[in-house]
């Protein structure tokens, strides 16, 4: 936590969990990013406009343990302490939610303060979070007009939550709920210039592969949001859970300038992460995003999310001149009728087209592949990988289906009664308790077994390791090698 930032008797601390070694096992000593809480700081500005005194400690980027969070809470004599269990991609809030019960129980256990949690977890399960956690309160939903209302009635000293939106408590042995708060309609008012003077901004690495032109300044780092939501309905993502449903809702373009000018102005940043789960989807958004960025003269590194079917070759030359130097597509199968089972319908053909348009206008491409969705065999995952070698795309990401509390998928597990992993950081990709789902073909160590040996068959592929070379220079296939000379162990093949 920044030192300077801490205030006696605050209104509410906010506090974003992680446990980095639990969730990316040897990975997180060098290769993992480190991401500033977006969601966090931008919820914590908004209550300070709301006339709120606030705080954050960052207990990922800090990397402190739950009693050392309850310290520091309670040395600030908050009236709330709330738990955030967001993160920066759809995987990242139920993966940490073990940690998150954790610093949960110690703040129980140690500190006056009333405790909450929220984020895209407690909205999916909110009954089951409030029952499982040592909590008061689960957020569901959004959270800044909860928030702004449960601590209202806090600082006035009051009991009767009844009138809070979006509020699961509890009452004489019972629990109650209220409906959720409405969408923010304006994401401008809500969602206004973070409050990143109250995040340890020296902290925060960017991911290996974002930095490959500079791999030796891959901080600081920035993470920033232009939208919320997205309008598809993939069924292994579970990123609509604090919206209810799927949409999309954006930021002003000239107040997202306003912020990635204070990341760069003031805190030195170039590399950026769009958060957006679909930046590259609405022209008139992006396209004057970038315009901006272009007048301002900013030198930035940024990557962010696409669909293969909204990228735009007329726009990538814009998009690199404006700095957005990685863009990541979900490609999700080689296979079209796994990608259809998934809601996911793409043709083969469209993929190559894109990719190959996108590296054209220099642009760099990352890969993002499932194995092990509904519809996979051994022989459709290895059409999958064998695309992700053909690609060469300059970095791949490789996932075994997941069912993500919130997704369609997991409403579909419970329903079939696959099993479930049995601690919350099992739904981490590369932790050690790690249990994918079962394909209607194959089981779940199948589909683990293969995803592993996918990975390093594709960064050791000898075509790759010479294009890498050839962009990026000698230091950085020396560095993937390095990499994928660390193996994950996994309980459920037997390590």
């Amino acid at each position: 936590m920044n030192k300077t930032t801490r205030r006696d008797n605050v209104d509410v601390v906010l506090i974003n969990p992680g446990d980095r070694k639990q969730v990316f096992q040897n990975l997180e000593s060098g290769f993992s990013a480190i991401e500033p809480p977006f969601w966090v700081a931008v919820m914590g500005a908004y209550l300070k406009k709301c006339g709120f005194s606030v705080a954050i400690i960052d207990a990922n980027a800090d990397n402190i343990a739950p009693d050392e969070v309850a310290k520091e809470a309670e040395a600030m004599q908050p009236l709330l302490c709330a738990v955030i269990v967001y993160g920066s991609q759809p995987s990242a809030s139920t993966q940490n939610m073990t940690i998150a019960g954790r610093i949960c129980k110690a703040l129980k256990d140690n500190t006056s303060a009333k405790v909450a949690i929220g984020g895209l977890h407690p909205s999916a399960l909110p009954l089951r979070t409030f029952e499982e956690e040592s909590v008061d309160f689960v957020i569901e939903g959004e959270g800044p007009y909860t928030l702004k209302d449960l601590i209202q009635c806090l600082k006035s000293g009051g009991s009767d939550y009844s009138g809070i939106p979006g509020l699961w408590y509890g009452v004489d042995g019972g629990v109650r709920n209220t409906q959720r708060a409405p969408l923010i309609t304006n994401l401008d008012e809500m969602l206004p210039l973070a409050a990143w003077d109250l995040l340890p901004m020296q902290k925060y690495r960017a991911h290996n592969w974002h930095c490959f032109d500079d791999l030796k300044n891959r901080m600081p780092y920035g993470a920033i949001y232009t939208s919320l939501g997205c309008p598809f309905g993939c069924v292994f993502c579970c990123i609509n859970a604090p919206f209810g449903k799927p949409g999309i809702r954006y930021r002003s373009p000239e107040l997202v300038i306003d912020e990635l000018g204070i990341l760069v102005e003031r805190y030195g940043v170039k590399n950026v992460k769009i958060v957006d789960e679909l930046f590259v989807f609405s022209d008139a958004h992006y396209m004057k995003i970038l315009d901006l960025i272009l007048q301002r003269g900013y030198d930035v590194n940024i990557w962010a999310y696409a669909r293969v079917d909204t990228v735009k070759a007329a726009n990538l030359q814009k998009m690199k001149k404006a700095g957005v130097n990685w863009l990541a597509l979900g490609i999700e199968s080689a296979n079209p009728d796994v990608r259809d089972g998934a809601s996911k319908k793409m043709r083969v053909r469209d993929i190559k087209a894109v990719v190959d348009a996108i590296q054209d206008a220099g642009i760099r491409v990352i890969g993002n592949y499932i194995f092990g969705l509904p519809d996979d065999t051994l022989d459709t995952m290895q059409e999958t990988l064998q695309m992700a070698i053909d690609l060469k795309c300059e970095f791949t990401n490789m996932y075994c289906a997941m069912a993500y509390p919130g997704s369609k998928l997991y409403d579909i597990a419970v329903n079939e009664g696959w099993e479930l992993p049995k601690e919350w950081h099992g739904y981490s990709q590369h932790s050690y308790e790690t249990l994918p789902l079962p394909t209607k073909y194959l089981q779940a160590r199948d589909v683990l077994r293969f995803r592993d040996e996918a990975f390093q068959t594709c960064f050791s592929d000898v075509g790759y390791l010479d294009m890498v070379e050839g962009k990026f220079g000698p230091h950085v296939r020396r560095h993937i090698a390095e990499m994928n000379s660390i193996r994950l162990k996994r309980k459920l093949l037997g390590d």
